[in-house]
């Protein structure tokens, strides 16, 4: 007898339908085949069905059981497929019987029956959605993931007997104390976030590192913080996300996929509220930075989407795991290619790095003297290349602070109070490349910086004299625009002024100590 029974599988951050196909034959001796390119752990899922069926009180037939994955192409990973493939040899052997049918099930099976979580839920309750199965079966602790997916009929179950009994419509009401979490409420969860985490008021001193820090976030530029140990470069930076704007209903989505995929989801919500901040060490892999894999997953600056990806030390990372980072700066997304897929994961981040100005770390200090050769210092920071260098918009010089300033008993300013002008300035942006597909003015088009960033004849001219004194490149100059763009829009100005120019150009010129 065949049984035809529909799952699907995750590639990148979308979910792609797969037909598990189950017929139970004569003969043989209870040996069960799976083929359509199963990796390790769906061929142990054997193993694991057999005793799932058996301890949920069904019987397994002591016959040849060939299981086909469609398409046979696409290679399938994971345990999520212990559910269809249990439920498939049921139907074949006639434990199925009731009229309900056509879910999309996923879900991995312990060896007593019940149903442990499986990681990509969401991208699969999207494609139930737009494919409008008549319900999605998931494991009890997938279901407030699941019911984000908004328009799709979510079964939560916790034991195979519970899913038998629903597909066969014989499933009595959910016990009260078995009725799954409540679907959280997004939008409350975001008001909650845009409230949390470190606050730029403990932080004394550092006023032009503050500043550099406003303009990036309000325009969407990488930054790069350059000073001595111990003058708070670090303690800048992990207080970023306090001072970003709100995460908006589709980017909380759009992270929330990624997280999915990457099994990382928060315990509790299921939901990613907070713009993430991810900081991996300089020992980190190309692959753990862009992600990969047979089956590639997201790497670290996935993982950053829509928020910040703190590179500390930057010199001490490996050049060539740098140097993947030029493709998602660029295009703000990440493909990888492999011999049967090519896939893509989104990547629209706020680059943060932070380093020290040569070997030694006392370059520029006013207090320490360096004791680095100049050969030193070139080869410390030829270890950045220059077109990565170039990519990053404002260069900022930490200076250490002082005694004066950390005794200050006046309290610095807030992270609500620079947020606000934040939102204010994105807002601008917002109304000015509506329908456009573009989020900020760090990744403005072409033909928007000519309709945005005219330059009246004394900005030109300065502009002018900027390039010839830093030998900035095209996409320096690009991005010096737009960073000028950024700041008018902090002050409310129609049209960017020399004054705005000005201070973008400090931000390129690392070398000059500010």
């Amino acid at each position: 007898m065949l049984s035809r029974i529909s799952s699907a599988a995750v590639y990148g951050v979308d979910a792609a339908p797969v037909e598990i196909e189950v017929h139970v034959s004569s003969g043989g001796n209870g040996e069960i085949q799976i083929v359509g390119l199963p990796d390790t752990a769906v061929r142990e899922s054997r193993a694991r069905v057999v005793a799932a069926i058996r301890n949920s009180g069904f019987d397994v037939p002591h016959q040849r059981i060939t299981i086909s994955l469609a398409p046979a192409g696409l290679r399938k990973e994971g345990a999520a497929f212990d559910l269809p493939i249990a439920i498939g040899i049921l139907a074949s052997t006639g434990c199925i019987t009731g009229t309900h049918c056509g879910p999309l099930l996923v879900g991995e099976l312990a060896l007593d029956g019940r149903l442990r979580p499986v990681r990509g839920v969401l991208p699969v309750a999207l494609l139930a959605r737009d494919r409008k199965v008549p319900a999605l079966i998931v494991p009890n602790d997938n279901h407030r993931e699941a019911a984000l997916a908004q328009g799709v009929t979510v079964r939560a179950c916790q034991t195979l007997a519970e899913v038998v009994a629903f597909v066969n419509g014989t499933a009595a009401g959910t016990p009260p104390d078995r009725e799954p979490p409540p679907v959280p409420d997004i939008r409350s969860h975001l008001e909650c976030a845009a409230h949390a985490g470190e606050d730029f008021a403990e932080v004394q001193g550092q006023p032009q590192a503050r500043r550099a820090i406003e303009v990036a976030i309000a325009g969407g530029h990488n930054i790069l913080m350059v000073g001595s140990p111990g003058a708070g470069k670090t303690m800048l930076a992990r207080r970023i996300p306090s001072i970003m704007p709100p995460m908006t209903v589709d980017e909380c989505l759009e992270s929330t996929r990624i997280y999915s995929v990457a099994g990382l989801l928060p315990t509790g919500t299921g939901l990613v509220a907070n713009r993430p901040f991810r900081a991996p060490h300089h020992t980190v892999s190309d692959r753990g930075l862009v992600g990969g894999g047979a089956v590639p997953r997201p790497g670290e600056v996935s993982l950053a989407h829509n928020g910040v990806l703190f590179l500390d030390e930057l010199p001490e990372f490996r050049r060539h795991v740098l140097e993947v980072l030029r493709q998602p700066l660029e295009e703000r997304r990440v493909t990888i290619a492999r011999a049967k897929m090519t896939l893509s994961f989104p990547a629209h981040i706020l680059l943060v790095a932070a380093m020290n100005a040569c070997p030694c770390s006392y370059l520029g200090d006013e207090r320490h003297p360096c004791s680095c050769t100049p050969g030193q210092i070139q080869r410390y920071m030829s270890r950045i290349s220059g077109p990565l260098l170039d990519r990053i918009d404002i260069r900022v010089h930490v200076p250490r602070v002082s005694y004066v300033e950390m005794t200050d008993k006046r309290s610095a300013e807030s992270s609500a109070a620079i947020r606000e002008r934040i939102v204010a300035a994105r807002q601008i942006q917002t109304e000015r490349f509506e329908g456009s597909g573009t989020r900020s003015n760090a990744v403005m088009t072409s033909l928007q910086l000519k309709a945005y960033c005219p330059l009246d004849a004394p900005c030109d001219r300065l502009m002018e004299q900027a390039i010839d004194r830093l030998s900035i490149s095209a996409r320096g100059y690009t991005r010096l625009l737009k960073v000028a763009r950024t700041i008018a829009d902090l002050e409310g100005a129609a049209s960017i002024r020399p004054s705005d120019i000005a201070e973008a150009v400090r931000y390129r010129d690392v070398g000059s100590g500010g």
